[in-house]
């Protein structure tokens, strides 16, 4: 059941009578199956036979509903009831069906009152919501108690992972004005193929082949777009091609990539400091270990501070073929935010760290998420050097304007002709790809 047939299904069987008492009738059947489940042992349960639980809290339900002060809620009513119950006890309460829910890739609630998804890359209300700012806190506590993090006035913002694997943000008041906000990034077990995502417009064949002699050349590539945009899930399809008898080691601050058929993945997650102020592993503390981990690849999930260095000389020091994201509104922008990273943990000139970015990367993919939802490639750009040999140029051989747009090859990537050179792509496929593309006169 989707999204909105189960928002339809709550509304119609009891769900706003839930909403209108305030949950009172959910805290009712709480005190009621306490009589048969107490706490203590319900809690113990729920830890070592979660079965069980499952199966004592719905006999104790059907015990309670069948007691006149139950009976004329109706039946459908109560299963409803006792799904909260459930949804409470060993899920994320009233966000339980939207995390169920396939279709849904993000899930936020702003204060109790307010809880949104992006459902199809669009925004839109949930149709559910909590019966007051107490149980948003017990949620948030429930939620980051089994991680050992903890979110209060002296630290009111916590990034977490839960163990399904989705990423939790979480912000308390005083930082959220109006209550405690929950971000919820949902990662899906599938991992979405170039096929996959040329079915669904994200580009067309063309620039689907010139990702492939990328990454089979080893070339060092860079996903840009903004929060949202597809950024990972490229990465993801990218990393797919990648041979099996090479060894990657994958770096993120929130495990997100997927690599569910490569035999020899390793992968590494930064932690935050703990209550006590220690224990913190940075993404470059991260990326420096990574290279005494005998890697063939390196797969940086987000850059977005002082370890752009240290990736980048990573790619300059045999580790070609390497992949990141970034957090850039254009090829060129690029550029710039790597210069800024760099210093703040480096006081190298900018024409000395635009050098460096451009011996190290070679293909710029630019993702965007358009007005209505959907997600595709804008940009295909080279990073060349600069007039000179000094400083970084960016030369964008792919455009496309809007989802709607065909898209046009503006030149042939530079690095496509060494590639034919070394034998990393046959040359009888790039001229039919030329051909395709209008670009026999530019070869």
């Amino acid at each position: 059941m989707g999204l909105y047939e189960r928002v339809q299904v709550a509304e119609r069987e009891g769900g706003q009578a839930r909403r209108a008492d305030g949950g009172r009738a959910l805290d009712d059947l709480k005190k009621d199956v306490s009589v048969y489940l107490p706490s203590d042992k319900l809690a113990r349960m729920v830890v070592e036979n979660p079965r069980q639980a499952r199966s004592e809290i719905r006999n104790a339900c059907k015990k309670i509903f069948a007691q006149p002060a139950w009976s004329d809620r109706g039946i459908e009513s109560n299963r409803a009831l006792m799904q909260d119950l459930l949804d409470t006890v060993f899920g994320l309460g009233p966000l339980q069906p939207l995390i169920d829910d396939s279709r849904v890739t993000e899930v936020m609630v702003n204060g109790y009152g307010s809880v949104f998804v992006e459902l199809d890359g669009r925004l839109l209300p949930a149709g559910v919501s909590f019966a007051g700012e107490q149980q948003v806190r017990a949620l948030i506590d429930r939620v980051l108690a089994p991680l050992g993090r903890r979110v209060d006035e002296s630290s009111p913002m916590v990034d977490a992972r839960l163990s399904s694997g989705h990423r939790v943000n979480i912000v308390i008041p005083p930082i959220a004005l109006d209550g405690p906000t929950i971000t919820i990034r949902k990662f899906t077990s599938h991992v979405m193929s170039l096929e996959e995502m040329m079915a669904k417009g994200s580009f067309d064949r063309s620039v689907a082949k010139v990702f492939e002699w990328a990454v089979h050349a080893r070339k060092n590539i860079a996903v840009c777009g903004g929060t949202g945009s597809g950024k990972t899930t490229m990465l993801n399809a990218l990393s797919c091609l990648i041979p099996f008898e090479e060894r990657i080691v994958t770096i993120e601050d929130s495990a997100e990539l997927r690599f569910l058929e490569h035999p020899h993945v390793v992968r590494l997650e930064a932690r935050a400091r703990n209550s006590e102020g220690t224990g913190e592993v940075t993404i470059r503390d991260l990326v420096r270990n990574s290279l005494r981990m005998r890697p063939d690849r390196i797969v940086v999930g987000e850059c977005r501070g002082a370890e752009a260095l240290d990736m980048l000389q990573a790619m300059n020091t045999g580790h070609d073929g390497s992949l990141t994201t970034l957090h850039a509104n254009s090829p060129d922008d690029m550029v710039m935010r790597l210069v800024a990273m760099v210093r703040f943990g480096s006081d190298l000139p900018v024409d000395v760290i635009e050098g460096i970015v451009a011996s190290a990367l070679d293909v710029v993919v630019q993702v965007t998420r358009w007005r209505d939802g959907r997600r595709f490639v804008t940009a295909v750009a080279d990073v060349v050097p600069g007039p000179g040999g000094q400083g970084c140029r960016i030369r964008t051989v792919y455009k496309r304007d809007g989802p709607d747009d065909a898209g046009r090859w503006l030149a042939c990537p530079t690095w496509i002709d060494g590639a034919v050179q070394t034998g990393s792509v046959q040359e009888e496929e790039v001229s039919m790809w030329k051909g395709s593309c209008s670009l026999v006169q530019a070869s």
